[in-house]
């Protein structure tokens, strides 16, 4: 074995690397992102593997589970909230079944550092009825992964594995282990599937449900004799640990208390050993990260006579945010972990749109072009743009999920609202904005949609967009689009003015209008840029670069009015 220092997502990335994938299947989304641009990077240098990016996740699912059915082994990673866009195939796969291994990685935001909500994965996999693995630390990352693509062959079902976004993205010393492939090729399955488990018609739909439910004794059995599942038995004061959950009572105890402690790494849950766990306690306190899943299973609607069942839902720790060593301790009655020493002067400084995006002038025209209109709706999506809900802007007033910003605009336009308008980025837009577009389009509904293009997906770093310029334009043309509703403005300072007013008529005209917003994010400007002045003298360009975007001359400086 060697040892790798790696972030939980790239153990997961490398674990399926050694487990022979053929196939990477994601949207970018934190805190999941890492995962597949750790494979795309190894494909990049090997080979071997096929990584593109998804244009959305239902379809990064589907395309995994084709490859799957082609006999591959696939991993498809998101984040939680993409699993609810994932979420009519991934639970239908458990009905299908698989061939290859099929292993969905999916990080929950407990805490929501970027995220809408904090929903837990574990209740999908249960309502799936799946099996699904909970690592603890990253060389648990590493190798429940590696295990869970040669399970999912065994049982036929697609495996989940659910980290954590502190997990995600720390990093740990990883022991590694020789690739299943010696050679380095996918790992391939010859066996052709049936089409009577994988065409979901009801007759068969039925009969794959009935054998879907035989599996789930054989799953608890798993569950049980899994080696991750660990039961300590000492004093009368029992604790249940899960995930990263361990961690932190590992930390908070530190040789404090005598507890009997299982760790649960599993699910469904090890039945057996939480039942010697609570035979031998007269309280048990349940700590997990997310939604107090093993509490509620636990407790029921009734409790258990004569136990004392402590954790979310009962009051010791929160039950919304992350869990950390302090919470534990507190919980647990034990002192609180030593820490380095903290820093109190620092102040807040709130997220904000980059210097020099985009973004910033085309709100500056929007907040202007309905200035005066002041029962204006002002829609938006899921992107850096949503930071215009702050000031100076105040230019969002509502953001859901992704693409919810044309549907949700539509909807209040048949409710009567004037003047309509939403704002959505070009990847939001092709990962769900098309299908509202499209009814949009056939009502000629009363709305102006503002796509802002800045031809990469900015918000997760930088990926690639699947339409984006003129491959854009060629699209909504194609989605039935005329030049008559269709317009096209570059948000910069010298096209303030002419921005708002096509704006202003974009919103007089009483049916849809669309907006294309096109420049470049200024990140992505800054990497194509030559690397230094001399480079932009040999390419030919007057060597002037701007302090702000780095462009080499006063015509491609895209950041400030004309002449500064």
């Amino acid at each position: 074995m060697k040892t790798e220092l790696l972030l939980g997502d790239e153990a997961v990335a490398l674990a399926a690397i050694h487990a022979g994938i053929g196939g990477a299947y994601s949207y970018p989304g934190t805190p999941a992102t890492e995962i597949f641009e750790f494979v795309h990077e190894y494909a990049s240098e090997h080979g071997g593997i096929a990584a593109r990016w998804s244009a959305n996740e239902k379809v990064a699912y589907e395309e995994a589970l084709g490859h799957s059915y082609a006999g591959g082994r696939a991993i498809v990673s998101m984040k939680h909230v993409g699993l609810n866009v994932a979420a009519d195939p991934f639970i239908n796969s458990a009905l299908t079944g698989v061939n290859g291994g099929l292993v969905l990685v999916v990080c929950d935001d407990p805490g929501m550092h970027s995220s809408q909500n904090e929903q837990d994965t574990r209740c999908l996999a249960d309502f799936a009825k799946v099996p699904l693995l909970e690592p603890a630390n990253q060389q648990d990352a590493y190798d429940l992964t590696r295990e869970a693509f040669a399970f999912s062959e065994q049982i036929g079902l697609p495996i989940v594995v659910r980290m954590t976004t502190r997990l995600a993205h720390s990093r740990a010393n990883v022991r590694v282990r020789q690739p299943d492939s010696p050679d380095g090729q996918p790992v391939r399955r010859q066996t052709a599937p049936d089409a009577n488990a994988w065409t979901l018609v009801p007759s068969n739909a039925r009969r794959r449900f009935r054998h879907l439910l035989t599996l789930q004794p054989k799953l608890i059995e798993w569950s049980a004799a899994h080696p991750k599942n660990e039961l300590t038995l000492a004093g009368r004061r029992g604790l249940i640990a899960s995930g990263i959950g361990y961690n932190y009572v590992r930390e908070a105890l530190a040789g404090h208390g005598d507890f009997s402690l299982l760790r649960i790494t599993t699910y469904p849950l090890p039945v057996e050993l939480i039942r010697s766990l609570i035979d031998h306690c007269d309280e048990i306190t349940i700590l997990e990260e997310g939604y107090p899943f093993i509490e509620r299973q636990l407790v029921g609607l009734l409790g258990l006579p004569g136990k004392t069942i402590r954790g979310k839902l009962s009051g010791p720790l929160p039950p919304d945010g992350e869990l950390n060593p302090d919470i534990v301790a507190a919980a647990l009655g034990v002192p609180r972990p030593a820490h380095a020493a903290e820093l109190t002067d620092l102040s807040n400084r709130p997220p904000q749109l980059c210097r020099g995006c985009p973004h910033i002038d085309t709100f500056k025209a929007l907040v202007e072009a309905t200035a005066g209109a002041g029962s204006a709706r002002l829609f938006s999506d899921i992107g850096c743009y949503t930071l215009g809900v702050l000031p100076p802007y105040r230019a969002v007033h509502s953001c859901v999920d992704m693409g919810a910003s044309i549907a949700m605009a539509h909807g209040a336009a048949q409710a009567g609202a004037y003047p309509v308008v939403c704002t959505i980025g070009d990847s939001t837009f092709t990962h769900s904005g098309m299908t509202p577009l499209i009814g949009a389009v056939r009502a000629n509904a009363d709305m102006t949609v503002l796509i802002l293009d800045n031809a990469i997906v900015a918000m997760t770093g930088g990926q690639e967009t699947m339409a984006a310029g003129q491959k854009l334009l060629d699209l909504l043309r194609g989605l039935g689009l005329t030049d008559e509703n269709l317009h096209v403005i570059e948000p910069l300072p010298k096209n303030h003015r002419q921005n708002v007013e096509v704006i202003r008529q974009a919103i007089a005209h009483r049916g849809l209008s669309v907006i294309v917003a096109q420049r470049e994010c200024i990140h992505n400007r800054r990497r194509e840029a030559p690397a230094t002045p001399a480079a932009a003298a040999a390419a030919g360009a007057v060597v002037d670069p701007c302090r702000t975007c780095g462009a080499v001359s006063e015509a491609g400086c895209k950041l400030a009015p004309s002449g500064s």
